[in-house]
Order: C-alpha cells, then sequence, then structure tokens
C-alpha cells in the first residue's frame, strides 16, 4: 500500500501528541522518531522509514519543525547522512543495516570520508592504501588526506587496495573504519582560512574486521561510485530559498549600503543572480528527479556550478565592500565541526570558497563525468585503463 502525505501527516502528528518535543530528551526523541519509521521516510521499514517515495520527506519535516521538534543537526552529520547512509543501505549486510543506520541518523556516531589520498591526486582509483586479509580481519595501512571531520568522528567509510595485480578500479575494497581503532592517527591539515576542518589521517596496521567490508572484495570502486554521486548532489543539490545563501547576502549588502554601488558591480550582480536562480531551480529538479531513484552524474553538474557560483559571489561581495573586504575576523587555530559560510564575514568566505572546486571532486574530474556520462563524449584515451596497479608509473 502506497504511503501518502495525509499518512504522514497524521503518523506524525499522532507521534508528537505522544512525544513532546518540550518534555522529551533530544535524543531519546530522535531515536523514538527513527523507530517510528519517520527519520528517512524513504528508507526500509525498521530502518527509519516505510518505503515512502523519497518526495515526501518534506511533509514529515515540515510537521516535525512546525512544532520546535528537535532535529538532528545535519550539518554536523551530513557525511553520514548524504554518503554513509545511502552506501550502506545499497551494499550492506542487514546486520549492517542494523548496526550502523539508526546511530548514523540520531547523530550518535559521526562518519568521515577515507577516499582522497596524496599519491593519487584526482585519481581516486590509484589510491594505495592497502588491506590485507589475516583471517577474518584485514590489516589496513596508508595515508588519507583532506578528511573533513576526521576530529569529530567515530566512523568512516574507507576505499583500500586490496589486489594490486589487478587494474586500478578492479583491485579496491571498501570498508567501514572504527575512527577509534588502534593504528588510526588523525593530524589538522591547517588551511588558508587559519582553521583545519580538514584533516589527514594515517593508518597503520589497523585492524578492521571482515564483517565492516561493505560489499564484495574487490568491488570496492563500485560501491564508491554510489557514495560520489550521493556526495555530489548532497554539496550541489541542496535547495535553497530565493536569495537563500550567498547571493542574499551579497543582494542585502547591496540595498543596504548604495554609496557602493557602481555600474559595473550592478551588471555583476545581476549576472550572478540570475545564475543564482538557475541553480536553485535546477536544484529543485534535481532532487525531484532523486525522489524517484538514486542519483545519477547529474549531480557532478550541479556540484561543479555551485562551486563556480560561490567562488563568483564571494570575489564580488569582496570587491563591492572595498577595504572592508579585505578585513578578516578571526586567525585562531581551530577545529570546526561545521563550516558556516553565513555565519562570518566577507573576508573568510571568500577564502574558504576556494575549496569549493576542489573537495567533493575536483571540477576538472566533475568535467570529465559530465562530457562522458551526460554528454556521451568520447572517452579520454586512459593508457593506464588494462594496467595492473603495481605496474602504474608513480
Amino acid at each position: 500500500m502506497t504511503v501518502t502525505a495525509e499518512d504522514l501527516t497524521r503518523q506524525a502528528t499522532e507521534f508528537l501528541a505522544s512525544h513532546d518535543p518540550r518534555d522529551v530528551v533530544p535524543l531519546e526523541f530522535l531515536r523514538a522518531r527513527f523507530d517510528a519509521g519517520l527519520a528517512w521516510i524513504h528508507f526500509p521499514a525498521g530502518l527509519g522509514g516505510q518505503n515512502a517515495p523519497r518526495a515526501l520527506q518534506s511533509v514529515v519535516d515540515g510537521v516535525f519543525t512546525g512544532a520546535g521538534a528537535p532535529d538532528n543537526n545535519p550539518r554536523r552529520i551530513g557525511i553520514g547522512l548524504g554518503m554513509a547512509a545511502p552506501t550502506i543501505l545499497a551494499f550492506g549486510t542487514p546486520e549492517q543495516r542494523e548496526r550502523f543506520l539508526r546511530p548514523l541518523w540520531t547523530g550518535e556516531e559521526v562518519w568521515c570520508q577515507l577516499f582522497s589520498e596524496p599519491g593519487a591526486g584526482s585519481d581516486l582509483a590509484a589510491l594505495g592504501t592497502r588491506a590485507v586479509r589475516d583471517g577474518d580481519d584485514w590489516i589496513v595501512t596508508g595515508q588519507k588526506v583532506w578528511t573533513s571531520g576526521a576530529h569529530e568522528s567515530q566512523w568512516a567509510i574507507l576505499v583500500t587496495r586490496t589486489d594490486p595485480d589487478v587494474p586500478k578500479h578492479q583491485g579496491m575494497t571498501y570498508f567501514l573504519c572504527d575512527m577509534t581503532a588502534p593504528g588510526v592517527e588523525v593530524r589538522p591539515l591547517r588551511q588558508i582560512t587559519g582553521e583545519a576542518e580538514f584533516n589527514e589521517v594515517f593508518l597503520t596496521d589497523v585492524r578492521i574486521p571482515d564483517s565492516q567490508r561493505l560489499g564484495a572484495v574487490g568491488e570496492g570502486w563500485k560501491v564508491a561510485q554510489t557514495t560520489l554521486m550521493n556526495e555530489r548532489v548532497a554539496i550541489g543539490g541542496h535547495v535553497q530559498p530565493r536569495e537563500g545563501g550567498l547571493i542574499g547576502i551579497v543582494a542585502k549588502t547591496w540595498r543596504e549600503r548604495p554609496e557602493l554601488r557602481t555600474p559595473e558591480l550592478r551588471d555583476r550582480l545581476v549576472q550572478r543572480w540570475v545564475e543564482a536562480e538557475t541553480l536553485r531551480l535546477a536544484g529543485t529538479r534535481l532532487r525531484q528527479q532523486l525522489a524517484l531513484g538514486a542519483p545519477g552524474p547529474e549531480g557532478s553538474a550541479m556540484k561543479v556550478a555551485f562551486s563556480e557560483l560561490n567562488q563568483a559571489l564571494t570575489g564580488l561581495e569582496v570587491e563591492l565592500l572595498g577595504e572592508e573586504g579585505l578585513a578578516y575576523d578571526d586567525w585562531t587555530f581551530r577545529r570546526p565541526a561545521i563550516v558556516d559560510f553565513t555565519g562570518r564575514e566577507a573576508g573568510y568566505r571568500y577564502l574558504r570558497a576556494k575549496g569549493n572546486s576542489i573537495e567533493g571532486g575536483t571540477s576538472e574530474v566533475l568535467r570529465n563525468i559530465i562530457a562522458e556520462r551526460v554528454l556521451g563524449l568520447p572517452s579520454e584515451p586512459r593508457v593506464d585503463k588494462d594496467v595492473a596497479w603495481k605496474d602504474l608509473p608513480r
């Protein structure tokens, strides 16, 4: 039987009648909401949902938001919600789904992503972190880099090299890694902003049980593709209201500070406004497509557009503010749990936006995906496609 918007509204209302958010500990409230199938409603029954159409998620969220119910702080656990959860749902065993999805959604366990490596550049399939079978365990050694939130995380999604004797895409295996396990070391990477939300992670003889392997041995690339497609939608496909986000900040300054205006800046602001509105509408369309199935390569286009617009808007804002735009509020070394684009000043936004075209897949790599998988253009020549990983030049 298909679940309707009316069904979900009724369920959420009845849930709130028996779980008054003013009188319940937030964590207990979130656990109960998950168990009631009112977390991510498109997930299966027993795993926080009820196999309802994904498009109806906003109906449930609206009822809870209107009642002042606590949320799960999605900005803090975005990697878990947007990347780990859909991958565990797609490839996890029943035991893995049961173990990980509930504390992931409630925010009890924060996740990070151990994909990028200093020696692989933008070519994820060239990674060299090695996992060697040892009975019922795997011994993992290697280094990961640009790991957002690793210092706050209890778990990580991890891709490793398990067979160096086959081509690079074939010899990878995907794991769920306990970030508190012996041999896991997290070191901060201080960024141009002065903060260190990114980290490098060293794995030295880390023992991972085979029960924490996600997908089949050697199929890590296939599993990772699910993660990456969801990641790009999570980064670039967030739907804002009109003039939401950075365009709203710049437009507000323009309206309130007429002394800063010039004809040239006006032309650029109008162009950025049109681009922001186009991206907002495209994001709405992408979310509608996502509600009908798994995300595809179209999310790569959204992510590229999001990155370029953010960088253009933050540059415009700094120019609009003139000398004020050169100021910076605080160079104190910190390791934040979230990225706050709207709560800081123009200088921070300008510097932080430089990373948008790198994180979540570089714009250069994503343009290749768009060309080959969306537009159907010929693939670039790849001389390493059929070469064993161990024979690749380094």
